[in-house]
């Protein structure tokens, strides 16, 4: 046990090290984007930001896992509405997922919520090699549907091939949120 805490220490160490360079690069990358460059150098430029802003967001999920491991993760909880954290999740993959249902009020982190609905809907079209997944909603329960067999243990988490939908569950269920796969669905059930 001692050595799975010195690890998660080290990470949670090398992921605050690298914040500071990469906050660098994506700041100078968006700076430069502001200014007339021809091409080629406009879509390199386009390159790094992306990358940068992607290994942000990867930073971001080590971390949120490491402080998880180590129980020092303490979300900012709130009140919020389970449709609308659906439409915000999904607002970023576009027309790879389609949200309808009713929702309620729950008690989650709002934003990280958000983000971890949005991680797992896009790990379910990735790894179900399908083009989109609906997201219903039914009050304190979310469903991502299709979750195809193939992509069911990486979209739970429980094999572990891609952090952000690792990350975005273990999250969940750090909040008190379960999440389980039945039936070729993600089923999200949030606590009353």
């Amino acid at each position: 046990m001692a050595e799975d805490a010195r690890f998660a220490r080290i990470v949670s160490i090398g992921m605050h090290d690298l914040a500071t360079p990469l906050a660098t690069i994506y700041g100078f990358a968006k700076t430069l984007a502001k200014t007339d460059l021809e091409e080629p150098a406009a879509r390199y430029l386009e390159m790094i930001e992306a990358a940068s802003a992607q290994m942000k967001d990867l930073v971001e999920e080590l971390s949120l896992v490491t402080r998880i491991e180590r129980g020092l993760y303490l979300p900012s909880l709130a009140e919020a509405d389970s449709l609308e954290l659906a439409r915000t999740a999904c607002a970023e993959l576009g027309e790879r997922v389609e949200v309808s249902g009713e929702g309620a009020s729950v008690q989650v982190d709002p934003d990280a919520t958000a983000r971890a609905l949005s991680r797992l809907a896009k790990a379910a079209s990735r790894h179900g090699g399908i083009d989109s997944v609906t997201l219903v909603v039914r009050g304190r329960e979310l469903e991502i549907a299709p979750l195809l067999k193939n992509a069911a243990g990486v979209v739970t988490g429980e094999e572990l091939r891609e952090l952000g939908a690792f990350a975005a569950v273990e999250h969940l269920k750090a909040t008190g949120v379960s999440v389980t796969a039945e039936d070729e669905r993600l089923l999200i059930r949030f606590p009353s």
